[in-house]
């Protein structure tokens, strides 16, 4: 694989992820462009001890344009996107539109009654375009390429967890205009936030407290083990990765994809794992598909360890989940689930994960 570091024309940074190595990258972007915005603010809630992101320069972001106005496919004589190559494998860049940010400017906030803190939303967002096909999904891509996604969440783990400001790194994809996506073509995203998130908190602290009741071992470990030994909500399982539905899933779809052995993030997994995800992630999208016959909208996230505290707690593992509950039904958050976040599920996992093994691919 090649990795070319480029700069878009308000200064953004863009990088290759080549299948090739012998690809040359040598258009600049030549679109005039206004200078990105600086960071947003954060806010934090002495309520529920969380922070919130302020950022309302992302009322302007594009949304849902025509296939021939996409900014994610690669750049035509006639229209210049935010990839200047006429064709690209795998390609990183930093959001026009980020909801954190390195560019910290000059505070503008005055202290709110009853705030307690108000921080520049430092960080950094960036944009995974997994292939330059508009009309494909991650599940039509090849294993080669997954491969090559693989590297690219990698390296940008690794690099963006060197910035002063970040605390965690999140890879994620939203798929389908029922989730809320903004742009067709396959993509996803990375937030390098600069707090460890309330999911994880909450996470490393239910692990800590499991790793003193069990003489040190690990939650998540513990929790596979006990899915691949009852098999029931087993969804596919190889020498490498087990994807499951979990016994409390929160969705009507949810199938969570660990690897078996206990690494902290995604650079941790060897090459032979590496290899091994994409064969198993694409049959669990396809098996989500291939559910009631129509594509799935759904949002894969990746956990994975804090840049610094709780390492040793955490388990790397991807969080599959759907909202679809059956053929033009949506779940929704309602009144348990926003008001609360007491979930309920309209389908019993066991029988979610019967579902999905009995999808004939």
């Amino acid at each position: 694989m090649k990795r070319t570091v480029t700069h878009l024309a308000d200064g953004r940074e863009l990088i290759y992820f080549d299948e090739a190595d012998s690809t040359v990258r040598d258009p600049a972007d030549q679109r005039d462009l206004p200078p990105p915005p600086d960071a947003s603010e954060i806010r934090y809630d002495p309520v529920l001890e969380e922070w919130v992101a302020v950022a309302a320069h992302r009322q302007a972001r594009t949304h849902l344009p025509p296939s021939a106005e996409c900014p994610l496919c690669p750049s035509t004589p006639g229209f210049a996107t935010e990839i200047p190559a006429t064709d690209y494998d795998v390609v990183v860049f930093e959001n026009r539109f980020p909801s954190f940010s390195h560019r910290i400017g000059v505070p503008t906030a005055l202290p709110l009654p009853g705030q307690v803190e108000i921080r520049p939303g430092g960080g950094r967002c960036e944009v995974v375009c997994f292939t330059s096909d508009h009309d494909a999904a991650f599940a039509s891509l090849t294993p080669q390429r997954v491969r090559t996604v693989v590297e690219a969440w990698a390296d940008r783990t690794v690099e963006l967890s060197t910035l002063p400001a970040v605390e965690q790194v999140f890879c994620f994809e939203n798929r389908g205009e029922e989730i809320g996506v903004t742009l067709r073509h396959p993509h996803g995203q990375i937030y390098a936030y600069p707090f460890r998130t309330p999911r994880t908190g909450r996470m490393l602290a239910s692990a800590r407290r499991h790793a003193e009741r069990h003489h040190g071992a690990n939650l998540f470990a513990d929790l596979l083990a006990a899915e691949r030994t009852a098999e029931v909500r087993m969804v596919v399982t190889t020498e490498h990765w087990t994807a499951f539905v979990p016994a409390a899933a929160r969705w009507p779809f949810e199938i969570h994809l660990y690897p078996n052995r206990h690494v902290p993030d995604i650079p941790a997994l060897t090459s032979a794992e590496r290899d091994a995800f994409g064969p198993v992630y694409l049959e669990v999208l396809r098996r989500l598909d291939g559910v009631y016959g129509v594509p799935m909208p759904y949002i894969a996230a990746w956990h994975q360890a804090p840049v610094r505290a709780g390492r040793d707690l955490a388990y790397l593992h991807l969080q599959l989940f759907s909202a679809r509950r059956a053929p033009g039904k949506l779940k929704y958050l309602a009144g348990s689930e926003a008001g609360m976040g007491v979930f309920i599920n309209d389908i019993r996992p066991e029988d979610a994960a019967r579902m999905l093994r009995e999808v004939q691919l």
